[in-house]
């Protein structure tokens, strides 16, 4: 029994825990203050659930709970505080008990588009004063409900690091004062970046790991698409925003044909694409369309996220539209220059006009110093020279991109494609 109640308590945490933290950080102001106090509400449910029972609304109540101890924070603190202090605080702090706080976040948003409470959590989160490691860690952490230890396998990093990279990251916006809002102005699309490059670092990471033995990570990739979703519907006049998600979507439809029944990794050109997932690329493509709609010049994600959606439209692999990527790349490298997007427009230019002319863009990225220990580039740059019969060169280039692999799956498959050439 106590074991089934014990289930129920995590299942409710991993859901409710970002907006029971989000509803108390309005009240105290501390995001390291409001999570300790939610997670008091959590002890306070394993005391009392398994002998009472699970509540009819256990999200109400442990929000309720956690509110309470604000309560008591917040009476504690007159003792400190001036009088007038006291009183602006412990009426916001009553203000927030009357407010219908367990309506549905969509709800909150549209009551309020700047003022939803887990909009502030995100945007504090992932506040451009912190490290990228910081960030997403405690992002993940706090929006996503992990525990330290599954952030910690998720990304091969030891939990103490996890722990400290957390505990720092509570502190510095703490001494740093950073306010618990949504930022306005020109100040907004700063951190709109920041938080939209937190969500898909995490989505990548689970798409192709990075190191380990697998090649992706599916948790990850299901945390990053409820990350992306949820802001969606607080930020629902973004465009890019919209094509975050569009771009996760359709990638993760991909996620079942992407490994063979041994966990090998399947290159996109030889996927059996009716194990996509035509759920998620519809809701992809949804998801595309309101980014365009709103009519807002086309940004990087909005940008991928269109050619994401032609390898989706495309039933078999011959039919991709590589005319319709290249250019899309084009305007990309235009939006968002990087030596990555034109290595990526070196790969489409070579389906659409031929191995040759995508090599001569390849290797006018060799010398780019960003690029050197990037083992995308000499495993592009094999597969052109395969083509081309230069099957020697294209050997070397794939045992160099070998040598650059962290993860265990991506390096057989590159010593693959070596020793055929052999």
């Amino acid at each position: 029994m106590h074991s089934a109640t014990h289930q129920a308590i995590d299942a409710v945490w991993r859901i409710e825990s970002a907006r029971i933290i989000a509803g108390v950080a309005r009240m105290v102001r501390d995001i390291g203050l409001a999570e300790e106090l939610a997670q008091d509400a959590l002890v306070s449910a394993l005391e009392h659930w398994p002998t009472g029972g699970v509540p009819d609304n256990p999200g109400a109540w442990l929000m309720a709970t956690a509110k309470n101890r604000a309560l008591d924070h917040l009476r504690r603190g007159k003792l400190h505080n001036s009088k007038l202090e006291q009183i602006g605080r412990d009426l916001e702090a009553r203000e927030a008990l009357i407010v219908p706080d367990f309506v549905d976040a969509l709800d909150e948003a549209r009551q309020d588009e700047i003022g939803d409470d887990l909009l502030r959590l995100i945007f504090t989160a992932c506040h451009p004063l912190l490290s990228t490691d910081a960030r997403v860690a405690l992002t993940l952490k706090l929006l996503g409900g992990l525990t330290t230890h599954e952030i910690a396998r998720a990304f091969l990093v030891s939990e103490p690091t996890i722990a400290q990279r957390i505990v720092r990251a509570k502190r510095t916006l703490g001494e740093a004062r950073v306010p618990f809002e949504v930022p306005r102005g020109e100040a907004l699309a700063e951190r709109l970046a920041s938080v939209l490059e937190v969500v898909y670092l995490v989505f990548n990471e689970g798409y192709t790991a990075t190191g380990g033995e697998d090649w992706m990570r599916p948790a990850l990739i299901d945390e990053a698409l409820r990350l992306g979703r949820m802001l969606a519907e607080l930020a629902p006049l973004e465009p890019e925003v919209h094509g975050l998600v569009a771009l996760m979507e359709l990638q993760a439809s991909r996620a079942k044909a992407r490994t063979d029944a041994d966990g090998r990794p399947v290159l996109l050109m030889e996927q059996d694409r009716s194990r996509w997932d035509r759920l998620l690329i519809r809701r992809g493509l949804a998801a595309l369309q309101r980014a365009e709609a709103l009519g807002a010049p086309q940004g990087s994600y909005v940008l991928q996220a269109a050619i994401a959606a032609c390898h989706a439209r495309a039933h078999a692999a011959p039919d991709t539209d590589w005319n319709r990527i290249a250019d899309l790349y084009g305007a990309l490298a235009q939006a968002n220059p990087s030596p990555v997007v034109e290595l990526n427009r070196a790969v489409a230019v070579s389906m659409a006009y031929g191995p040759a002319a995508g090599l001569e863009l390849i290797d006018a990225l060799r010398e780019e110093r960003s690029l050197q220990n990037y083992q995308w580039l000499p495993s592009v740059r094999g597969d052109l020279l395969a083509k081309l019969g230069r099957n020697g060169e294209a050997r070397a280039e794939f045992e160099r991109a070998a040598a650059l692999a962290r993860n265990a799956r991506e390096r057989a498959l590159l010593l693959e494609r070596a020793a055929k050439l052999a």
